[in-house]
């Protein structure tokens, strides 16, 4: 299942920009290892569903996973054929805006074999380069 947010002040947002790195998020807190990002970009849902996926199959569903980002920013599209103006097109899908150095997920309970292994898998899916960091 999608993550995305139950309620929301506005439903639409502007695009904003997203420049330097992160301050927040930035160390291992939960796990013994973690998935670092090193680059700029929009997750989408569909994007940390699938490497959740992978993580968990490479895991055998052993140890626990903590996923340190959600997707809150709503993305808007405008329905295919349709003209320029009548106004901002609906809410077609959710993201996370991540920077450098913000630690995407967690896991622990398992070997360091197992952990590299599985966020190797799990940044095939991701759309920004991502290092693997330690407690």
């Amino acid at each position: 299942m999608l993550t995305q947010p139950r309620k929301m002040k506005h439903r639409k947002w502007h695009k904003g920009t997203s420049k330097g790195n992160d301050t927040r998020g930035t160390e291992v807190s939960y796990g013994s290892f973690g998935l670092k990002s090193m680059g700029t970009k929009w997750i989408t849902a569909n994007q940390m569903e699938s490497a959740r996926k992978a993580i968990t199959k490479a895991m055998k569903r052993k140890g626990k996973l903590w996923i340190r980002i959600f997707p809150q920013k709503p993305i808007t599209q405008k329905g295919g054929e349709v003209g320029m103006g009548g106004g901002k097109g609906a809410v077609d899908h959710y993201v996370f805006p991540i920077k450098p150095g913000r630690v995407i997920f967690e896991i622990d309970g398992v070997d360091e074999k197992i952990a590299v292994e599985a966020f190797g898998k799990a940044s095939d899916k991701l759309p920004i380069k991502v290092k693997f960091v330690k407690k």
